[in-house]
């Protein structure tokens, strides 16, 4: 997996798409298993890369019934900006509550989760990455805080050849929820082609 942006011309067109589509779905499920971490009751995170960006591209112009190009460019730029940089895992952070009752209480005690360090990747011993999340996700001033966040986490070199060997969690200290979820050797690996493309 290389870190190439994805281009207008990578994109089928709406009924090329329709041909490929139960075939690119499997895939990318299959890939997704690998690349999902859960920690605690209610957070899942889903690591992008370029499959997976990509896919959510043709289901959003699918769904949309986009064909302009220039829209087309646009959902491009948008979920573009998931896909990871050299050194960097990219992930998709989703609260996930099942009984909609409880979807704003649960919310509500979530706020500030992506602010301060709240969420990190601890790798080995000596490397604990801080998430960066995008802003824009949550508002204080009105209580209102997104169910689905992105966020970063930048990994220096030495943290990345640790990440091969070493025990990597998963850590999430929030008043809301506190979780150390170890990555299996299947997600391990899977993150080694986003942090080390074509040696993992």
């Amino acid at each position: 997996m290389t870190h190439s942006k994805i281009e207008l011309g990578d994109v089928l067109n709406f009924f090329e798409y329709e041909k490929v589509r139960d075939g690119m779905r499997r895939r990318v499920m299959e890939l997704k298993r690998a690349r999902r971490v859960s920690a605690g009751r209610y957070l899942s995170f889903l690591f992008e890369n370029r499959d997976t960006v990509l896919f959510q591209i043709q289901e959003m112009c699918r769904a949309e019934r986009i064909t302009d190009d220039a829209r087309i460019q646009d959902e491009i730029d948008v979920y573009g900006a998931l896909l990871p940089g050299p050194g960097e895992l990219s992930a998709t952070m989703m609260i996930e509550i099942e009984d909609k009752e409880q979807i704003k209480p649960i919310l509500d005690r979530f706020m500030g989760i992506d602010t301060g360090q709240h969420v990190w990747m601890q790798v080995g011993r000596e490397w604990a990455i801080p998430g960066e999340f995008e802003a824009g996700h949550s508002d204080e001033e009105t209580g209102k805080l997104a169910a689905v966040h992105f966020v970063r986490f930048a990994l220096p070199d030495g943290a990345v050849r640790a990440f091969r060997d070493s025990p990597v969690f998963l850590v999430v200290d929030h008043p809301a929820e506190r979780a150390r979820a170890e990555l299996s050797r299947p997600a391990k690996a899977a993150l080694l082609e986003d942090l080390e493309p074509g040696q993992a």
